[in-house]
């Protein structure tokens, strides 16, 4: 599933593409992707400019100039591409936007989706989630007050969207991976030395799979090399089996919460 870095760098690539562009058709595909009638969403959406891309946790904003938001999620299986008709990839396409000839297609939205809202219910849409961990506001003092005295494993309190916006399965276990840290830790457990170096962690890992493309191996477009460049660089997830690249033990995979987590045994604490 697309995560902060993911996310972030398609807003960037996007804004770089599509903003100033007027929509010129909308196709809806699937119909349970867009919470409104396909009639509507189009009729509203054409002919509107994209005015800006923003993003909120794993949430990319699509501002029209016409004042509505389309709110994305990709969920689990979600992409994007954007090119012509003749460079598109060859999979089932479920909502399309385009841009005279180019268009932006969303792939795999099964489980995600698409909506149309107004400002105000896509900040009443997004207002249970927690801080940036990007935010130069988000402070170190800021974390270890938000962590608190919470309980519970710390992937699992790392997954929690309400407590931080944007980490998912991948990158709690590079974060808890840097820090030297269990993934199945309990909080009350971890020291306050440690709970620094677990802020410290987040912003690193996060920054660097950011600026390497996130883990997503989909380029956005023909010519894309960077989207998908931290795939190779991931140091436990996915790695199961494989040896620890700092003190060679072999990697573990375990399920927490019904989420699979890797980690290693041995530097991991």
């Amino acid at each position: 599933m697309p995560e902060l870095p993911e996310m972030e760098n398609y807003r960037r690539l996007l804004n770089q593409k599509i903003t100033g562009q007027t929509i010129t058709q909308v196709q809806i595909n699937r119909e349970k992707s867009v919470n409104v009638n396909p009639n509507l969403f189009i009729n509203t959406v054409t002919n509107q400019r994209i005015v800006s891309v923003n993003r909120r946790g794993k949430h990319l904003l699509f501002h029209l100039d016409n004042g509505q938001v389309m709110l994305l999620h990709l969920m689990l299986g979600g992409w994007m591409y954007f090119g012509t008709e003749e460079d598109k990839p060859n999979r089932t396409i479920q909502v399309r936007l385009s841009f005279g000839n180019h268009h932006l297609y969303f792939i795999g939205l099964r489980l995600g989706y698409l909506h149309l809202y107004n400002q105000q219910d896509v900040d009443k849409e997004l207002s249970p989630l927690g801080p940036e961990p990007l935010d130069p506001q988000f402070t170190a003092q800021a974390f270890l007050k938000l962590l608190g005295d919470r309980r519970g494993k710390i992937k699992s309190k790392l997954l929690d969207q309400e407590f931080i916006a944007g980490i998912g399965n991948c990158y709690s276990d590079e974060i808890c991976y840097h820090a030297r840290i269990k993934t199945k830790r309990n909080i009350e457990e971890i020291e306050e030395n440690e709970r620094n170096q677990l802020y410290q962690s987040m912003k690193q890992v996060l920054l660097d799979a950011l600026q390497h493309g996130g883990y997503m191996e989909n380029p956005l477009f023909k010519g894309d090399n960077l989207t998908g460049g931290y795939n190779n660089l991931c140091l436990v997830y996915d790695r199961e089996g494989e040896n620890c690249k700092r003190c060679g033990s072999t990697i573990i995979k375990e399920m927490i919460s019904s989420r699979k987590t890797f980690f290693c045994p041995n530097c991991q604490k």
